[in-house]
């Protein structure tokens, strides 16, 4: 009866009526063997008292009357308390149904919602009168941590499908553009009235529209690596990685007990690179970098222009440049989220803050070991 197509409601009743019926019979079984001692006890004291006062045939007729007594009061108690065992242990199965129903309606509403609930519609926004998230009242056990769960996680997978339709229309768009101006510069050079130097210039347009959609892709990849993080993990000395990004791009760093972070070292060298090209792109003339690290904190600011605070989590999307423009300007949008991606595929955190007169500082932060 209690197999794999059996309902939990169904399993939860018949094991609470089981584990009564064990424990009740060996209740009764205790009790009846307490009884018959006691019960045979009494009657050997009662023979001692009777059997003195009588002949010596009837008091052989009073032993074994005695004895017959205490056989069927015996045999009545155990019969009767098999039946009023049976009909607890009927009653306990009942109970535990009833139980086990109120206990699992969380259970059956999230499993409802779940059913509901699409990858188009993760909003928890009402439909036909019911809502797309359990909101879980009442105390704080184990079913209501388990409903709150699932709305987080409902809400995470909400966040990671909008990331992701956004991403995708984003890259739509970066992509489309230097196929335009690839496909115009085609046709351009394609008409036979075409100079010399527009053929030149074409060549050019093409060079550069090229590169672009490299450095895109080559983007597009790097975010996707960090996002799935590290293949195969090993001990990297952070002050050493940051201290040869620093040495190829002329800029001086402090580095004080770095520390070692378990993970991959490309992905670290492409988070201090990112950061790096980022400071150093969007600078005033003449503004300085600064970059220090130590017990696995890396931060880098910069003397760039005023960037404000609400703009600064845009910062980190996909496809978000700065200077408050978003498709257009140097680079293709994908250093911060990259850098963000490697330092949660590490576990690890990145933050950024607008400096007092200008600027950004970046602090990312690292487990070490």
């Amino acid at each position: 009866m209690i197999g794999p197509g059996s309902t939990i409601r169904t399993r939860i009743a018949l094991v609470y009526g089981g584990v009564f019926l064990v424990l009740g019979t060996c209740l009764l079984g205790i009790v009846n063997l307490l009884s018959r001692a006691g019960t045979e006890a009494g009657v050997a004291e009662i023979r001692a008292r009777a059997v003195p006062a009588v002949a010596d045939v009837r008091g052989a007729t009073l032993v074994q009357l005695t004895d017959d007594v205490q056989d069927v009061a015996g045999q009545q108690m155990l019969i009767w308390s098999a039946f009023a065992l049976l009909g607890t242990a009927l009653c306990a199965v009942v109970v535990g149904w009833w139980t086990a129903g109120r206990v699992l309606r969380p259970v059956h509403t999230m499993t409802a919602q779940a059913r509901r609930l699409s990858e188009g519609d993760l909003t928890g926004l009402p439909q036909d009168g019911v809502w797309g998230r359990i909101a879980a009242s009442g105390p704080d056990d184990e079913l209501k941590q388990l409903g709150d769960t699932f709305d987080a996680l409902l809400a995470r997978l909400e966040a990671a499908f909008d990331s992701q339709r956004r991403f995708i229309a984003n890259a739509s768009h970066e992509l489309r553009t230097p196929l335009a101006t690839q496909r115009t510069a085609i046709q351009v050079g394609l008409d036979e009235a075409a100079s010399a130097e527009e053929l030149v210039a074409v060549r050019q347009v093409l060079l550069d529209s090229n590169r672009r959609s490299e450095r895109l892709i080559d983007g597009l990849l790097m975010l996707a690596r960090g996002e799935r993080g590290p293949a195969e993990r090993e001990d990297v000395d952070l002050g050493e990685v940051v201290a040869e990004e620093c040495a190829r791009r002329d800029v001086d760093v402090s580095v004080s007990s770095a520390g070692v972070v378990r993970g991959d070292r490309v992905l670290l060298a492409q988070l201090t690179g990112n950061l790096l090209a980022n400071a150093l792109a969007y600078n005033v003339p003449g503004g300085t970098v600064d970059v220090a690290v130590a017990s696995g904190v890396l931060t880098i600011r910069n003397t760039g222009p005023v960037v404000d605070a609400a703009d600064i989590p845009g910062l980190f999307e996909p496809f978000r440049r700065g200077e408050g423009r978003d498709r257009t300007g140097r680079g293709a949008g994908l250093g911060l989220s990259i850098v963000r991606s490697v330092a949660q595929a590490h576990g690890g955190t990145v933050t950024a803050e607008p400096g007092p007169e200008g600027g950004l500082t970046v602090t990312v932060v690292l487990p070490v070991i």
